[in-house]
């Protein structure tokens, strides 16, 4: 046990000199000059001042610093992670240590929310991430009544949210890192009285390296799930996260999400009611997905009727082609975060000064 809690000390070690590192690619270093000194904290270093989030992984926490007074948001895993596909019980200091080693490995872009050090408590061995704390999430700004309730987002605002989306996906991809589960919860919103929207992607929880050896294993949530990973495809790569972004895309717009269901079969099915019945040419690999068997086809053939949920009073030509290719069920057709931004929808530099609702949230990007 000692000499686990050793291993996890370096190793936490070795991810605060990597936050300290400046990022080449970008030149700008990991996080605000305030935290540099120290990066593994104790649990002693911060107070904490109310919950933000809580799940089966434990809870996130808002703090404050002691020694800064500055406010972070803190990732306390402290509940035995799932089993793994080997029937092992995973250790949630290493979930938390591999979480942070990616969150660091995608470090400086401003659209993915950054990582500040990690707090170690060498007597329990638990690990926390401490980050930056911005502001709700994404679904309950679309969704609560103190901010949205369910209004769905105009263009111009969607363009500016998804530039800012895309280029975070962006970031991540060119690290060979895939998040998997990219859905409103997972996307905080920042926006002061009258400030425009800024957004950043959060929770790597459920990312993963695209170096590593296939196969992968399904990952992400059921609603925003791309089809081949719902039909077990175990080699998919990037481009779930690509159909990720079509499906909060398409959420934003409509005020409610497009591909729902409660079992996978009934999402499958509802993708196949909007997008059209699988063929050689819209989706030739269908029938050689492992699951494809299990899906009672529609005995008539469906057409993509897409465009009919965003007419063109809603989106412009020019946005539903990049929402069209996002939502394309072929993986190989879907366009590179770096080839959707060249879409002409992105070469008008008028993004909405608009605040996410009529009474702007007054929250504050900290770091």
């Amino acid at each position: 046990m000692l000499a686990k809690r050793d291993a996890d000390a370096r190793r936490a070690a070795a991810i605060g000199f990597t936050l300290d590192r400046d990022d080449g690619a970008s030149g700008t270093g990991a996080g605000p000059a305030w935290c540099k000194r120290q990066r593994v904290w104790s649990p002693a270093d911060y107070e904490r001042t109310r919950t933000l989030g809580e799940g089966t992984f434990g809870a996130v926490v808002e703090a404050r610093h002691r020694a800064t007074g500055q406010s972070v948001a803190v990732k306390e895993i402290r509940q035995p992670a799932p089993a793994s596909t080997a029937g092992a019980v995973a250790d949630p200091a290493d979930d938390a240590l591999r979480e942070a080693e990616l969150l660091a490995a995608c470090r400086g872009h401003p659209s993915l929310v950054g990582l500040h050090a990690l707090a170690f408590n060498r007597g329990t061995g638990e690990v926390a991430l401490v980050m930056e704390c911005i502001g709700p999430n994404l679904h309950d700004v679309l969704y609560d009544g103190r901010h949205r309730g369910g209004r769905p987002f105009a263009e111009p605002d969607m363009r500016r949210i998804m530039r800012q989306l895309l280029g975070g996906a962006q970031h991540m991809h060119a690290r060979r890192i895939m998040h998997r589960d990219i859905k409103p919860g997972n996307i905080l919103v920042a926006a002061g009285c009258g400030d425009p929207i800024t957004v950043k992607i959060c929770d790597f929880g459920l990312a993963a390296s695209i170096a590593n050896q296939l196969p992968y294993e399904r990952a992400g949530t059921r609603r925003y799930m791309a089809p081949e990973m719902l039909l077990g495809k175990t080699d998919y790569d990037a481009m779930v996260d690509m159909w990720s972004l079509g499906c909060v895309m398409a959420e934003l717009l409509l005020g409610k999400p497009l591909f729902d269901g409660d079992e996978d079969k009934d999402v499958v099915l509802r993708i196949i009611s909007v997008l059209g019945t699988p063929g050689p040419r819209t989706w030739p690999d269908f029938k050689s997905l492992p699951l494809a068997g299990t899906v009672a086809m529609p005995t008539v053939r469906q057409r993509n009727r897409l465009r009919k949920f965003f007419p063109k009073e809603r989106l412009s030509a020019d946005g539903y082609d990049v929402l069209k290719r996002l939502l394309s069920c072929n993986a190989n057709k879907r366009p590179s975060a770096t080839a959707a931004l060249r879409s002409p929808w992105f070469s008008q530099d008028v993004d909405s000064k608009a605040s996410v609702s009529s009474a702007a949230i007054a929250v504050k990007i900290v770091g």
